[in-house]
């Protein structure tokens, strides 16, 4: 049977349940507990004795009748008894309907009306099946909500990738990893929220569109605002330069997880669009930042997944152990034979591309060079360690470093080949600021259309005064990481071509 048959046979089955003056999608029905609380208290009665199974009967049935709802994942019939699972997102509990004890009507209409993938309400009561199976003995049914398409079935599921994201609904519902995997992801961000909270940040909401994108080295979403009839832009970083605007404003700590947009290519790392945390602290620096990070990364591992030690994507990554620190110049001179720091352009394009390094119009010049050469190391770098010792022209948000003027006080932190956080001492002299800005401009006028945009309005603000600061963000690919898989794949709904397009 095709799938329009099935739905057009569930459409009759609608029809006649009209007909019989049966709304088929009732804007409510009995529910006086979810399945799990229905479970929960079955195991307590049966721990108290309450409940038993006679030796020489299908059912011991005990309390008082409660009314349940959810969705029936199968549906099995066995002479005079119907067995059928249902699943309200909580828990799952067996319903079992007896000729001669189920009401007659109710008993006949579930056998005519009801197919795996309807909602429906039950009321009854608990009682244990000969196989020990807790269950209700249904009395009373109502339909919640008819459903028209069969499910896939639950022993394969979905396979076809493109076609689990488009119906990702299903794939939660029939694979239990996913959905244990989105309620991981769900933990995620509130152990980091619930870390930050405990240590007097406060929560924060900035401007998703923005007339001037800033914060970050990327490619925005360009829009158009009708009301105001002018160029928009969607922002690509979590609020750093307003964020920064509330250290002047007096906050000393806050902090906003919140999603993002880059329009930039696609891989096993990165999306267009995603959930970013950034925090900032004031009277603080990165060497501070460093050991929050330590404990706060710790604590995501250790109340996410119970454990510290991870392999990921080839590596093996324990976060409790000890993380190095690294120098940036160092690894780069010792791996390719030239000083990132002061090397000229045309040098760092020839170590780029003796290194097999393919660049574009875009990173023909001395940042993109030297940050691809550093990439390629990366990569067989397991850590967690942080990197530090990156040079100015590399970042124009951070303070630089006094001992070493030519690079910043900033860190990356590398976890399996891959950069998973950055932080590092805000930089709050407008002076330098406004150079470093201006330089980025540059780049930008010359092709680089990564490079940051001049902010006179942010550079306004650092002139009434901002402290010393120590800044921090990290992305969703993190959790993608701890779980050593595609970022599609931890993301509930990522952004696919529409049908008709492919």
């Amino acid at each position: 049977m095709t799938e329009d048959d099935i739905r057009a046979q569930r459409m009759a089955k609608v029809d006649e349940l009209r007909r019989l003056g049966i709304d088929p999608y009732p804007p409510r029905v009995a529910r006086t507990v979810s399945v799990k609380q229905f479970l929960s208290s079955f195991a307590n009665l049966a721990d108290a004795g309450e409940s038993s199974v006679a030796s020489n009967t299908a059912t011991g049935a005990v309390g008082k009748a409660e009314s349940l709802a959810g969705r029936v994942m199968s549906v099995r019939q066995h002479g005079g008894i119907i067995f059928a699972d249902l699943f309200d997102g909580t828990a799952r509990v067996q319903l079992v309907l007896k000729q001669g004890e189920t009401d007659e009507q109710a008993f006949d209409h579930f056998v005519r009306f009801v197919d795996a993938g309807d909602f429906v309400s039950a009321t009854g009561i608990a009682f244990t099946t000969k196989r020990g199976e807790p269950s209700l003995k249904v009395d009373q049914w109502q339909m919640a909500a008819k459903s028209l398409m069969p499910l896939p079935s639950e022993w394969y599921g979905i396979k076809d990738e493109d076609l689990r994201f488009r119906q990702r609904y299903l794939d939660i519902l029939l694979n239990e990893e996913t959905r244990a995997l989105f309620e991981r992801r769900s933990n995620f961000w509130q152990t980091i929220r619930s870390f930050l909270l405990a240590r007097e940040f406060i929560e924060v909401e900035t401007p998703i569109i923005e007339t001037e994108p800033g914060g970050a080295d990327a490619r925005p979403f360009v829009t158009h605002h009708n009301a105001l009839d002018m160029q928009a832009y969607l922002r690509i970083s979590a609020g750093e330069l307003w964020q920064k605007r509330l250290l002047v404003a007096g906050f000393p700590r806050v902090f906003e997880i919140g999603r993002i947009f880059r329009n930039e290519g696609m891989s096993n790392e990165h999306l267009q669009d995603y959930t970013q945390l950034e925090f900032y602290q004031a009277f603080s620096d990165f060497k501070e930042g460093m050991t929050l990070l330590q404990e706060l990364y710790r604590t995501i591992v250790q109340e996410v997944y119970g454990t510290t030690q991870f392999t990921i994507r080839g590596h093996e990554v324990d976060f409790a152990a000890e993380w190095k620190q690294l120098d940036y110049a160092t690894e780069i001179q010792h791996t390719f034979g030239i000083d990132p720091v002061r090397c000229t352009e045309e040098e760092a394009i020839a170590a780029a591309k003796k290194a097999g390094i393919a660049l574009g119009d875009g990173d023909a010049n001395k940042s993109r060079a030297v940050d691809l050469l550093w990439k390629k190391i990366r990569q067989g770098i397991s850590g967690p360690a942080f990197l530090t010792g990156v040079p100015v022209f590399l970042e124009p948000l951070a303070k630089r470093d006094p001992a070493r003027p030519d690079v910043v006080e900033r860190f990356q932190i590398i976890i399996a080949g891959s950069e998973l956080g950055k932080g590092f001492s805000e930089l709050n002299d407008p002076v330098d600021q406004r150079g470093r800005f201006e330089e980025q401009q540059s780049m930008r006028d010359a092709g680089d259309d990564e490079a940051q945009r001049m902010d006179e309005s942010y550079v306004e603000a650092l002139e009434f005064g901002m402290p010393p600061a120590f800044g921090f963000g990290m992305s969703e690919r993190l959790f993608s990481f701890l779980e050593n898989k595609n970022v599609r794949e931890t993301q509930l709904f990522p952004l696919l071509r529409p049908k008709t397009e492919q």
